[in-house]
């Protein structure tokens, strides 16, 4: 409520006026301000208190604590049931006759698609292709129980496969033993990390990471599987490393053994798969993997070529239940699990958050993370590598109209037949069907056109791209990833030290105020700066405002200038309304520049601040320090009271002999043409017959309409 009354200057200026012009003044000019509620802080946490508000600092674990029980007080037994086993959400409402048909359509699909997939990926992972098909039974069949999204396909991935390649083939040959328990041990360690951070709700530690840098990452990666299986394409041995120089130097070194034969079959084979990606039919776009390996498979049955290499014996039947060994190499596997989760919670939690979007039903992240826990630590009691969610395979889920998790039971019921039935058919797959199948995938991760995009819409973030590719393709995936990431916080904390600060100026006609530099037709007062601070204010940031204040007090700015003409600033006025938090660094920085302005006779005002800052500032003894009367509603509130200051220290208003009008015969002219702050804001002003618009100085505080 607005309340109006004579501002703190109102005697003084009557004083200076009647000495000025040797005339009296009735009454002083009033000036509407919204009062400022000030907390009271011997009050603060008792009932009735300022600070009994839930988003008081203080409280904020207590407001937490009893939210989360007025939450659990709320669930019922299915909601308990549905939490633990998101499955039972989809069970309850299934539609018989509207989804089966639909999800044995999408399941079925994305299993022809998956298997010689999971066969291509454990290669790829330096592991036998049987492992891979592992991988895309147990875990599968654990992930519809526990998962909560509806469409999201999971299994061996080709980027998960290159992190397991590169941190395992540094410890173990891929022949030995040891290669495969070390993989299998890494599912594990992923999944309890991946359960942990679901549990604990810490999936948004994630979000420090940009999308330019996984963009970066992926498309560097990409570039690295493609040459990766160049080796099959070639017929020829090739160095395994994460890095693009190794590889090109080890493909340029052993060019006089290539031969003909793989390398015609593997890019037909690729140019059918390609071919068959923009075909009209979704089902015939999935079938490009098994129609290249059916393809390749008949070519060698018929022609027996001496010069292709095959896939070989693969055994028959489901994995066998066992504990993962060699646990004593679990310090050394740390990093990289921690990359691969990382990597599970943009990617997987990423696409099952869309989809699930796109299909109508909310997803919980961090429920989706501990689903995706479950599946990798149960996949590694049957022999299953690091899983998680496919770009490709769940966009061909959704397409292919899945509407539940029962798609993908019916997708690892065909893994479980290729498994029991088709394993002795695979023994002739050519290898350089399944490198054909890797470099059709990972085509669609090298992301050119989110760096055109980058470069046209921010330089920073293409900048970003850019090193986070090159390291990763030059220095490898581990260094890649933290280079990139080292960056982006860099870039964050820059930011966050040199935050954005505007000087605010007034609109024409109106009691708002903007940045001057976005509104060029603002203006400023004399003797007054007003300035917007737009982030929170802390120790890491505190200098660099302080810093700006002084510029602002110094150089001033270009903005056309009204009010009594002064020499110099006497007010500077805060808009605190973008600031959320201020810390104690910040507080007492802030006591040191208001005892450096007193030094100089300038006051600092404060606008708008928020409940928990101006808790902070009272409990810290800044509002008494700087005056209650200095803190205000508005920044129009804030200005009046400062103008009518302003206007006591002009010297025109003491000079007799100046020519223009005395200060009062100014104030009296500015009070018959002024507009009160009710009309101005109601929209009920009329029209005024005579006009201030020849001279700025006239212009009244509030403005008439224009």
């Amino acid at each position: 409520m607005e309340i109006t009354y004579a501002s703190p200057s109102a005697s003084d200026l009557f004083r200076s006026s009647t000495a000025a012009s040797g005339s009296t003044m009735p009454t002083p000019r009033t000036i509407k301000i919204i009062p400022l509620q000030h907390p009271d802080t011997s009050s603060y946490g008792s009932p009735g208190g300022f600070g009994n508000n839930s988003s008081s600092s203080s409280l904020w674990p207590n407001s937490w604590i009893s939210r989360f029980r007025g939450k659990i007080r709320r669930m019922t037994f299915i909601d308990w049931i549905e939490m633990f086993l998101p499955c039972c959400r989809w069970i309850r409402t299934y539609r018989w006759r509207e989804y089966f048909q639909v999800d044995l359509m999408a399941g079925t699909t994305v299993g022809i698609m998956l298997v010689p997939q999971a066969m291509s990926y454990a290669k790829l992972a330096g592991l036998e292709p049987i492992y891979g098909l592992y991988s895309g039974f147990v875990p599968i069949f654990i992930y519809a129980i526990f998962g909560s999204s509806r469409q999201l396909a999971i299994g061996p991935v080709a980027l998960v496969s290159l992190l397991v390649s590169n941190v395992l083939s540094g410890i173990a040959e891929s022949s030995d033993a040891l290669y495969t328990e070390l993989a299998i041990l890494l599912a594990l360690m992923v999944g309890i990390l991946e359960c942990i951070m679901g549990l604990l709700r810490l999936g948004w530690l994630i979000r420090f990471i940009s999308h330019s840098v996984i963009s970066g990452f992926t498309t560097a990666s990409a570039v690295v599987i493609a040459l990766s299986q160049a080796k099959y394409f070639l017929g020829y041995d090739i160095d395994r490393s994460s890095e693009i120089v190794p590889i090109i130097k080890s493909i340029i070194a052993g060019s006089d053994e290539f031969s003909w034969p793989p390398f015609v079959m593997g890019s037909t084979i690729l140019a059918i798969i390609q071919t068959m990606k923009f075909l009209h039919l979704r089902f015939l776009r999935a079938m490009g993997p098994l129609t290249a390996v059916v393809l390749g498979t008949t070519f060698v049955k018929i022609y027996h070529p001496s010069s292709i290499t095959l896939v070989g014996d693969i055994p028959q039947g489901l994995p066998s239940f066992s504990i993962p060994k060699s646990f004593q190499y679990a310090k050394s596997l740390i990093s990289t699990a921690v990359l691969i989760t990382g990597v599970a919670i943009l990617e997987s939690v990423g696409i099952a958050k869309a989809l699930a979007a796109k299909n109508g039903y909310e997803l919980d992240s961090n429920q989706e993370l501990f689903g995706l826990g479950v599946a990798n630590i149960f996949g590694s009691f049957f022999s299953a590598y690091p899983t998680t969610g496919s770009f490709s395979r769940s966009a061909v889920n959704h397409e292919s109209g899945a509407k539940t998790g029962l798609s993908g039971i019916i997708t690892g019921s065909i893994m479980c037949c290729a498994l029991l039935f088709l394993t002795p058919l695979f023994e002739y797959i050519p290898q350089c069907a399944l490198a054909a199948i890797v470099i059709s995938a990972v085509i669609t991760l090298v992301d050119y056109e989110e760096a055109i995009f980058l470069w046209r819409v921010d330089k920073k973030d293409f900048l970003l791209w850019t090193i986070t590719t090159t390291t990763t393709l030059f220095l490898g995936i581990e260094i890649g990833v933290l280079v990139g990431v080292g960056v982006s916080l860099a870039f964050v904390i820059h930011e966050s030290a040199n935050p954005h600060i505007a000087v605010l100026g007034r609109l024409p006609g109106t009691t708002v105020y903007r940045n001057i530099q976005q509104y060029p037709e603002a203006y400023t007062y004399n003797g007054i700066v007003i300035v917007r601070i737009d982030a929170p204010i802390y120790f890491a940031n505190i200098s660099y405002i302080k810093d700006r204040l002084r510029e602002y007090e110094v150089v001033g700015n270009k903005s056309t200038k009204r009010g009594p003409e002064v020499e110099r600033i006497y007010f500077v006025i805060l808009e605190l309304a973008p600031v959320t938090y201020i810390d104690a660094s910040a507080v007492q920085a802030l006591k040191d520049l208001h005892q450096e302005y007193k030094s100089r006779d300038i006051q600092i005002a404060i606008s708008n601040p928020n409940q928990e800052v101006l808790l902070t500032l009272s409990k810290a003894g800044v509002v008494e320090m700087i005056g209650k009367e200095w803190y205000f509603v508005r920044v129009h509130d804030a200005v009046q009271v400062c103008l009518q200051h302003v206007q006591t220290m002009s010297p025109k208003a003491s000079d007799p002999s100046h020519e223009k009008p005395s200060f009062f015969q100014r104030i009296m002219k500015q009070r018959r043409e002024d507009l009160s702050v009710s009309e101005l804001e109601s929209g009920n002003s009329q029209m005024r017959s005579d006009s201030t618009q020849d001279d700025p100085q006239l212009e009244p505080l509030l403005s008439r309409r224009s």
